[in-house]
């Protein structure tokens, strides 16, 4: 049997796989089509998968992005269809959005049509699982990589949290209408993809220190997924159809190697969590937040910078266990409500019942195990690329690359640095800083670089 990452993205949704890691990978994708003129293979999609009337809805950003081009395919195909427009050009994936399209779904239709990209995609995903009803995603721009995934970031309580779900039951990516998408978006969805290089690092160390799951089928075929971005990620700017296609098909296998996994790890890390925590700040402050893959491109950076540091350091563990000492109850909690204001009392709850981050034994067990994982989690790390090669081809597209350019502090950055670890209950690059003991002087460094 070829290995997934010598696979078609036709066979890699067409067929279960039977793997060496103990499971059956399988995605309930059963129509994918990327190109030029995509758009016009949607009857055929909703064919497939048994839809008759599907629900459109977009928010006026894309639905001037593709609804016509939609609309002129289902309507020559004699296809009925409901439509819904969101009422704000920049939803939030929250309650009050998926709550909206509720109110205005019409429950004759047979399937959900999302039309749009990251906030329409989740808030379409989540709304479509819970009334029961597949999934199609017209994609308006290769700007995530939560086009095939069986996942939605989402805001639950003004809090960043991951709700899974189910993968869409057919993806349209036409690069004719994602090639006119907005220059940001671009950078968005490069800076999703150059993440998968921490995502994979963090995965497998996470793997060495605590016994999760990992599978190096799929970890491969995220890598293979990557050298063709890094190929085609110098032209991108350039808006040719075919790089386009490229990115965008790269960002779909990401949301199948999650939908693989049946976790997120092989497309988010710590850089991610740079992200959610910049995201949760914002909202806080009442403040408009940078695209997520433009922020998670910066986290990126800053992640290669703190593995760079890593790799130098030999793990003591009496200091690492009296520095992790010194963080009491009192004072982690404080530093909660410092960074978080009124989300922190979830984050606190969710510790204390269900995660248990901060617990000493817990410490004390993943600190006994990992010098003697040492040489493996170097050999993960080195598997990294160079951080100026990143910089360099993020500069090439014209991205921002500092946190600063894109409304982040110096010490926002070490916040999230230091409290990404208790926003979800994951093994993060922060998590084996804690461990180690230092968590709290890498954040000085970041703000300090």
């Amino acid at each position: 049997m070829p290995h997934l990452a010598h696979m078609t993205l036709q066979e890699l949704i067409s067929t279960a796989h039977p793997c060496a890691c103990g499971r059956l990978h399988q995605v309930p994708l059963r129509f994918v089509r990327v190109g030029r003129n995509a758009v016009e293979a949607l009857p055929e999609a909703l064919r497939t998968i048994g839809c008759q009337k599907p629900f459109v809805v977009c928010d006026p950003n894309t639905c001037r992005a593709g609804w016509e081009q939609v609309r002129n395919v289902l309507e020559n195909a004699s296809l009925p269809y409901g439509f819904y427009c969101l009422a704000s050009e920049h939803p939030e994936p929250d309650e009050h959005t998926v709550g909206e399209i509720c109110m205005h779904f019409d429950p004759s239709c047979d399937a959900v049509l999302a039309l749009g990209s990251g906030v329409i995609n989740d808030c379409c995903k989540v709304f479509a699982h819970a009334a029961g009803r597949p999934q199609v995603i017209v994609g308006t721009a290769p700007s995530m990589d939560g086009y095939a995934s069986s996942c939605a970031s989402m805001l639950v309580g003004r809090v960043k949290t991951t709700l899974y779900s189910s993968c869409p039951a057919a993806i349209i990516a036409d690069t004719m209408i994602m090639k006119d998408a907005p220059e940001r978006m671009l950078w968005a969805g490069l800076g999703d993809m150059l993440a998968k290089h921490v995502a994979l690092c963090e995965w497998r160390i996470a793997h060495l220190v605590t016994g999760e799951y990992y599978c190096q089928e799929v970890a491969a075929l995220m890598r293979a997924t990557l050298d063709r971005i890094m190929a085609a990620a110098p032209r991108l700017m350039e808006r040719d159809p075919e790089v386009i296609g490229t990115i965008a098909e790269g960002l779909i296998l990401s949301g199948i190697a999650i939908a693989f996994a049946g976790v997120s790890r092989p497309a988010s890390g710590q850089e991610h969590y740079f992200s959610h925590v910049w995201e949760m700040l914002a909202l806080s402050r009442g403040q408009p937040g940078e695209l997520h893959g433009i922020q998670v491109g910066v986290g990126t950076l800053l992640c290669l910078r703190l593995y760079g540091w890593l790799r130098q350091h030999t793990p003591d563990p009496k200091a690492a266990a009296a520095t992790v000492a010194a963080l009491t109850p009192a004072r982690w909690e404080a530093e909660m409500r410092r960074i978080y204001g009124e989300a922190a009392q979830l984050l606190i709850h969710n510790e204390y019942t269900l995660w248990h981050h901060n617990d000493p034994g817990a410490h004390k067990e993943r600190l006994s195990r990992i010098p003697a994982q040492w040489p493996q989690i170097l050999q993960a790390m080195e598997a990294l690329p160079d951080a100026a090669s990143i910089l360099s081809l993020m500069q090439q597209a014209g991205m921002p690359t500092r946190a600063q350019e894109i409304g982040q502090s110096a010490q926002d950055v070490a916040d999230a640095l230091v409290t990404a670890r208790n926003t979800r209950d994951k093994y993060l690059t922060g998590s084996l800083l804690w461990d180690l003991g230092l968590l709290e002087s890498y954040a000085d460094r970041l703000m300090r670089a």
